[in-house]
């Protein structure tokens, strides 16, 4: 009985493991830096955390991962209160250093405090328009409140009449889009403060008294043209930049006299 044995150098797959075994792991965070992200100056804190983004490595830059990305904040830790059912949302629109600058891009409002709000026995009454700011944002406004119990009131429920529910719809309209008319800051300015909630809540107590109105939502449709230099003044000292220390001595340059050879 003769056993044919084959050479182990003759057979080449024979000494070679697993595909890709020899892989190396390389850690995908050392390929990253941080950037700090900035609120612009009408909020009370300014920092608001970091973000990650891959270093810039040939054609693929590092700030186009970053223009654009958006940010979710609650208020209340924006302006350090106790408005904690509001949530602001701000997307990075420049790069200055290792500073992201924002801008306002909407706001809403916790499922939780709209859940609350929603009870038995009352109307809710929602309205929405479509506005545009004195410096070209065009904004969607969503308005929400609910008819009151007025005082020693017998009846159980406290509904509104459908003509009445279509006139408070109509003032809220109205209310919102003649607010609107300032611009982008000033108009963020108002919202924080629940101005526009309290207007609308006296302009609608000769229909049917409300509570609990809030701007529910806001959504931003169309922007302008990005200009820096207005984004600079939104976010003011984050946004200047170390200037270079002064070449030379201290004393002045002064031209040496022309040689007699020459």
């Amino acid at each position: 009985v003769h056993f044919a044995t084959m050479a182990v150098g003759k057979n080449k797959k024979l000494n070679k493991g697993k595909k890709g075994s020899k892989k190396k792991v390389v850690d995908v965070f050392t390929k990253k830096d941080w950037y700090d992200v900035k609120a612009p100056s009408y909020f009370a804190q300014r920092q608001i955390g970091k973000t990650l983004v891959t270093r810039s490595a040939g054609t693929k830059l590092a700030s186009d991962g970053l223009k654009g990305r958006v940010f979710e904040v609650s208020l209340a830790d924006l302006n350090q209160d106790e408005s904690s059912h509001r949530k602001i949302k701000l997307m990075c629109e420049d790069i200055q250093g290792k500073n992201l600058l924002t801008n306002f891009h909407g706001m809403d409002m916790t499922t939780d405090k709209l859940r609350s709000l929603v009870r038995k026995k009352q109307s809710t009454i929602e309205a929405f328009t479509d506005v545009k700011t004195s410096d070209g944002y065009v904004l969607r406004l969503f308005c929400i409140g609910f008819t009151k119990r007025r005082q020693n009131q017998a009846k159980l429920t406290s509904y509104a009449q459908s003509s009445q529910i279509r006139a408070i719809r109509a003032k809220m309209v109205e209310i919102m889009a003649r607010e609107a008319q300032c611009d982008l800051r000033e108009l963020v300015n108002k919202f924080i403060p629940e101005s526009i909630s309290k207007d609308i809540e006296k302009a609608t107590n000769g229909i049917y008294p409300l509570h609990d109105v809030f701007i529910r939502k806001v959504k931003i449709l169309r922007k302008p043209r990005f200009d820096v230099t207005r984004l600079m003044e939104l976010h003011g000292d984050v946004a200047t930049t170390d200037s270079g220390a002064k070449v030379g001595g201290a004393g002045e340059f002064k031209e040496p006299a022309p040689l007699d050879s020459v």
